[in-house]
């Protein structure tokens, strides 16, 4: 078996000895009627008795899992193990002949489960096909951020964050509730749940405004790097973020609407 894409360091020493197992595991059972050449096939395990199982002697065998190339099997591979079980769809496809050497299912197992060493031999193979897909999974799975976040508290009158300073840190009011100024005017409020100091983080500039806190708050602080891989991971902060930021301009909005009306 060949994973598509990318292989592990160790992935071709290991696939070359699971690859001699089934000969090894068969040594000493006769196949149980003559070899099955397929000239093409879309979906070669609709075609195949589901009592038998079968070795590749000759071609490749694609196989795709939810409709989704995965890998593919060659000579000396075993076909057949997941005829019978329910298990997600997995489709055989071979745009080339190949030839299969069919066993009777129920001897194979007989076979290997007489000796301790075909025993032990079945497992490795098992295993080892496991740690391949699970290598493959590893590698292509979005990895789970985990920032690295940190709490503030704050008294009534302390400024959460200033006009100017670097940003190097997103803010989320855990509890309580803030105010936003701009050259010591009021701006806006932040409200419990709110992230705030996001927009200098992608516009790369100052904090625009100072928040200060209206009352005591407890604050989660999330440095910048981590917030930008956690926007990409957690499709809810993003959300969060872009309807806090719908509320900022509704305000400024109803402001500016406010200064244009004639006094």
């Amino acid at each position: 078996m060949y994973l598509l894409g990318e292989q592990p360091a160790y992935a071709d020493q290991l696939i070359s000895r699971l690859q001699s197992i089934p000969g090894q595991l068969l040594d000493g059972l006769s196949p149980c009627g003559a070899a099955l050449h397929v000239e093409r096939s879309e979906n070669l395990a609709a075609q195949l008795p589901g009592n038998q199982l079968f070795i590749i002697d000759n071609g490749l065998l694609h196989a795709l899992v939810d409709e989704r190339p995965l890998f593919y099997l060659q000579e000396g591979d075993l076909v057949g193990l997941r005829q019978g079980i329910d298990l997600p769809t997995c489709r055989y496809t071979s745009d080339e002949p190949i030839t299969l050497i069919p066993y009777s299912r129920s001897e194979v197992f007989k076979h290997i489960y007489a000796s301790e060493s075909r025993q032990e031999l079945f497992i490795q193979y098992l295993v080892g096909h496991t740690a391949l897909l699970s290598d493959a999974l590893a590698r292509i799975k979005q990895p789970e951020v985990r920032p690295a976040t940190g709490f503030k508290h704050f008294s009534k009158g302390d400024s959460l964050i200033h006009q100017g300073d670097d940003a190097d840190h997103v803010f989320i009011i855990i509890e309580g509730h803030a105010e936003a100024f701009v050259d010591g005017v009021k701006v806006g409020d932040v409200q419990k749940d709110e992230i705030f100091g996001a927009m200098a983080v992608f516009t790369h500039e100052k904090r625009s405004a100072t928040v200060v806190a209206s009352e005591a708050c407890t604050v989660m602080v999330i440095p910048k790097d981590q917030f930008l891989n956690l926007m990409e991971s957690n499709p809810r902060i993003a959300h969060s973020l872009v309807e806090s930021m719908a509320r900022r301009i509704d305000l400024l909005n109803k402001e500016v609407t406010g200064l244009r009306q004639p006094g």
